[in-house]
């Protein structure tokens, strides 16, 4: 069927369509003439999710979702708000709600339940297109219970905002609260840890100590090499001294062997010139003689107690060597044993900064909780209250008649499409070709008083003759 055939079959029958049409465009007008005036009040509110919290300070990035706005129209329209609704207006407390919910509900459910759902039938939550404002709405037949019941929807809802932000806060402040003591409990455990073991081992200051001990054991090692020099060089002469013990330095040096050896030269110069001049048992050569003897007996005597006295020297700087070796392994042991409790004491000094650390941010988060708990602060802010309307709202003549002028057009389409499916008629060539599947040659067309039934082989009545 194309346009034509389509245009014709409605100016066929345009009388159904034109009945259709006026039968449902009166039909709206009337009925909206006869049904009660509705009232809408409207209340807009501004959600300030882009903002900072006055309590913590931070930006609120968990509201920056897209899914913001829409969790906010579902918490506005939620069964929760409503039940909040009713208990601020005492909705349920009315004798004759009670009665039309006995009658509606055969006494089965919640009074506050009903009214919540039948709240929520009549809501309207619609947000600004490109903007943070809400528009809470609701339909009525009474201006002053539509206002109220918006502004009461805007109120809840902004009480129920701080409830759910305030109730996990109080839940979290509780649990941060038991973190707390325990975490003090532990930091008290790893103090008096920490004490008893500074107690038990004497301990002031373990860096101080070290750094004392440390010098000691360096001084110790210095003596220990300047000692052990000396010791070398007093075991060289000890060897020397005791092998030829006259040429040794530490004799040679000595002032006593010195002069004896000069008084022992004297003598035996003097021995050799009496020697020549007198004779050998001349009284005073045997008595120059006995003096060189004593002079060199006292001579060897003071050789060998020098020499015996650098053996004795040897030996003292040897066990001195001994006792500094002994002191410092004494030292090295007793700075090991220092960093041992240093070691010790590090792991529960660090344990005792991780508990203290622990604690310390617990403590701050416990605060900011319980402050945040404790706030009454909401992130969304009444723009404009709801005012009682003037104009109802409802019925819309003009918008249902346009509308049902629009819907009728199409009823009566149908229904002259449907008369002529049940009916159907040759109203053009193709209307001819169609049935009898061959060519037109040609189409008288007429006008005339009353127009024929034709037959499937029955051609227009003349008038006009068109040769194809």
């Amino acid at each position: 069927m194309n346009f034509h055939q389509f245009f014709l079959i409605l100016l066929a029958r345009r009388w159904i369509l034109i009945t259709t049409l006026v039968l449902t465009a009166g039909a709206t007008f009337v009925v909206s003439l006869l049904l009660p005036k509705t009232y809408q009040g409207t209340a807009s509110v501004l959600m300030n999710y882009k903002g900072v919290d006055p309590v913590t300070g931070l930006s609120l990035p968990s509201q920056l979702l897209p899914g913001y706005m829409a969790t906010q129209i579902d918490i506005i329209g939620s069964k929760n708000v409503a039940l909040r609704v009713v208990e601020k207006l005492k909705l349920a407390e009315s004798p004759a709600v009670i009665a039309q919910f006995n009658e509606a509900a055969k006494g089965q459910g919640n009074v506050r339940d009903w009214l919540s759902d039948l709240l929520l039938a009549k809501l309207e939550v619609v947000p600004s297109r490109e903007s943070s404002v809400v528009n809470i709405s609701f339909s009525g037949s009474d201006p002053q219970f539509v206002a109220a019941i918006a502004n009461a929807f805007a109120e809840e809802y902004q009480n129920a905002t701080v409830q759910l932000k305030v109730d996990p806060m109080k839940k979290a402040t509780g649990y941060f609260d038991e973190q707390t003591r325990q975490l003090r409990d532990r930091l008290e455990v790893a103090q008096s840890r920490l004490s008893k073991y500074q107690q038990e081992h004497g301990i002031v200051s373990v860096d101080n100590r070290l750094d004392v001990e440390t010098q000691r054991l360096n001084d110790l090692s210095v003596q220990l090499v300047a000692a052990q020099a000396q010791t070398m060089e007093a075991v060289s002469r000890r060897t020397m001294a005791q092998g030829a013990a006259g040429d040794a330095p530490d004799v040679a040096n000595s002032p006593i062997v010195q002069n004896l050896r000069m008084s022992l030269a004297t003598a035996e110069s003097k021995l050799a010139e009496l020697r020549q001049r007198l004779g050998t048992n001349h009284p005073q050569y045997l008595s120059a003689r006995a003096e060189a003897e004593r002079l060199r007996a006292e001579l060897a005597a003071q050789t060998r107690s020098t020499s015996k006295s650098v053996g004795n020297n040897a030996g003292i700087l040897a066990q001195r060597e001994a006792a500094l070796k002994q002191a410092l392994d004494e030292q090295k042991t007793k700075l090991l044993q220092i960093n041992r409790t240093r070691d010790e004491m590090n792991v529960l000094q660090k344990d005792v900064e991780s508990a203290q650390r622990a604690y310390d941010v617990t403590s701050q988060r416990l605060a900011q909780t319980r402050i945040e708990g404790q706030s009454e602060q909401s992130d969304v802010a009444l723009l404009n209250p709801a005012v009682a309307p003037i104009k109802p709202s409802g019925p819309k003549v003009l918008l249902n008649t346009v509308l049902a002028l629009f819907l009728g057009t199409l009823l009566g389409t149908g229904l002259t499409l449907l008369a002529e499916m049940l009916d159907r008629r040759v109203r053009s060539e193709a209307d001819l070709t169609d049935m009898l599947q061959i060519p037109v040659l040609g189409s008288i067309e007429w006008k005339g008083a009353s127009q024929r039934r034709l037959g499937p082989a029955k051609f227009f009545t003349q008038r006009k003759l068109r040769l194809n």
